[in-house]
Order: structure tokens, then sequence, then C-alpha cells
């Protein structure tokens, strides 16, 4: 499948936890001032990769704990990235996926736009929106105290939100 991408990185120890590939999805509808990757917000932006080769490059490293989806906004790509998030799964490897979208919305709209399908792959959920007067340097793997750590598989079965600790 194709994905709109703004770049990777190869071994990433703060886009979660352990070492991880990280995926910088291209696209945002959520523009947040202060935002760490402001050119990742235009849709046109970027290029366009086949997830075959983003596997290809994630299977040639064998000291990865995970992949992390960032961004842009993942979920504007969910379905591509759920098919790419299955793959993963199935060498062992977690998913952490960043979003501006909060939990609640995306469990309320899940049969829509893929997005049950990227929460169905993904352990942990960083939601929220980026606020640049909550900035803090204090919580790991986040920008904003507003935003949160979530257990995502247990919070879809449980149909609410479950924080946990990084």
């Amino acid at each position: 499948m194709k994905l709109r991408i703004a770049g990777t990185v190869n071994d990433s120890i703060v886009d979660g936890p352990g070492i991880r590939f990280t995926i910088f999805t291209q696209g945002c509808p959520h523009n947040c001032p202060g935002c760490h990757n402001p050119q990742t917000h235009a849709f046109d932006g970027g290029v366009e990769t086949d997830t075959d080769e983003l596997l290809e490059k994630i299977k040639s490293n064998p000291l990865l704990d995970g992949v992390t989806f960032s961004g842009g906004d993942p979920f504007c790509q969910a379905e591509p990235l759920a098919e790419l998030g299955r793959q993963i799964k199935a060498l062992g490897l977690n998913i952490v996926t960043y979003t501006g979208y909060d939990f609640e919305e995306l469990y309320a709209h899940r049969n829509t736009h893929g997005w049950g399908s990227l929460l169905e792959v993904t352990d942990i959920l960083i939601d929220g929106k980026y606020v640049q007067e909550l900035h803090s340097w204090e919580i790991k793997f986040r920008g904003s105290t507003n935003q949160r750590y979530i257990d995502c598989q247990e919070s879809l079965k449980a149909g609410r939100a479950i924080e946990t600790q990084p």
C-alpha cells in the first residue's frame, strides 16, 4: 500500500519506550501552534512510499523494540498504517501511535476512516493536540501535559481511555 511520509528515523529513543523505528506521516489537520513537526502539516508534502519498503527497513534492524507512527497525524492515513501495523505486530514489535485527536473521538468514529483498524494494532496511544502553553520537559514521550499516554488495547476493551505510565 502507498503511504505519504515526511521521513523516518531508524533508531529513535524519544518516540516511545526502547529503540524505535519512527515513521513521520505527512498531513495534519490540527496545525497546533508551536508544533515540533510543522513541515508535516501539508497533505501534499513529503514523499509517497510503499509500506513494503518500510517493512523491509524495519525487518533489517534487529535492535528494535517497536515502531512509532508520528506525524503529521497518522489517523489521516489510518488504513495503510493499520495494514503495516499488522505486519509489524507479526514481527513481535509493539506500536506507539501519536495523534492530535483524543481517544474518545477516535473510539466514537472507529467504524469510519479506518480509525478502528489503526487503534486495533496500537499498543500505546499518545493523544491530544499539542498545547504550547502546557509544554513540559518533565513528561516522557509527550510535548504538553494535556496529552495522555494510553494503553490502547485495554482502552478498546473498556470502551474508555485507560492511561498508563511510560
